[in-house]
């Protein structure tokens, strides 16, 4: 069985961030494969993660799109055949597929770059069950999703066990929190629980804050103290799967997921 952990909250807050650390803490402490997807258009997970990127799953729906367009001008099948009577389904498995970047521990795809104009329904279609398929073969996938939750249902038709809504210690912040709380309860996809988790904190939780987070219908996982070291780490470029296990952000990280996971 797959566990999937998907990450929300606003721009900035720093999901990627704990994405990376979720990874490094999977790969150090369970059994089984992880996938990453990297489902933000900006696609730098594979950053954090130490990871070289060719392509994204945008650039060969793209690709295929206008393989397409190409067919029909030249006077190919009906609806738009790809050359060589190749089938748009396997045509995405195989390039998808090969699309992987591949680590020791973990292997992570990239969404890249959003759709243009036209209708996408039914690639989007054939890239659901091409990506839940290969999800399959992981025992863990973990998604890093772009502001908001909106799209998440047109990346994968997979139940999402751990929902993990991440906000930076503002009031503005949390109140976008909540409103992806609320977005999950809309959405097509079965999400069996949710979290909030306070990243870049200094020091202590101001009272208004906290207050906040306990009117709030999501439960406070944990804190993610403010951190020089990630910060230098960042500004180099160096990969964060790199910091150390005694670094406060991945031990804070370490407790989150042991108390989700329960081990």
């Amino acid at each position: 069985m797959t566990t999937t952990i998907a990450l929300a909250g606003k721009g900035g807050v720093g999901k990627t961030t704990v994405a990376a650390m979720i990874i490094k803490y999977l790969a150090r402490n369970q059994t089984g494969s992880i996938l990453a997807i990297d489902a933000d258009p900006s696609s730098n997970l594979n950053m954090v993660l130490g990871l070289d990127l060719e392509w994204t799953v945008g650039d060969i729906r793209e690709d295929m799109l206008e393989q397409v367009k190409s067919s029909l001008a030249q006077g190919g099948a009906a609806m738009g055949a790809l050359p060589g009577g190749v089938n748009k389904r396997d045509y995405l498995d195989y390039h998808i597929r090969s699309a992987l970047a591949e680590g020791s521990r973990f292997d992570l795809i990239a969404m890249g770059r959003g759709e243009g104009p036209g209708c996408y329904c039914a690639v989007n279609h054939n890239l659901r069950e091409v990506i839940d398929g290969l999800s399959r073969h992981y025992a863990y996938v973990v998604i890093d999703n772009e502001a908001g939750m909106e799209h998440l249902s047109r990346r994968t038709t997979r139940d999402v066990q751990h929902l993990l809504i991440v906000s930076d210690p503002t009031q503005r912040g949390l109140v976008a929190a909540q409103r992806i709380a609320d977005m999950r309860k809309e959405l097509d996809i079965n999400i069996e629980n949710a979290y909030l988790i306070i990243n870049r904190l200094q020091g202590e939780m101001p009272e208004a804050l906290k207050a906040l987070t306990d009117r709030m219908d999501v439960p406070l996982l944990g804190i993610i103290p403010a951190n020089e070291e990630l910060a230098k780490f960042e500004f180099s470029g160096k990969p964060l799967v790199e910091l150390g296990d005694e670094s406060p952000v991945y031990r804070a990280v370490e407790g989150m997921m042991r108390q989700v996971l329960k081990g």
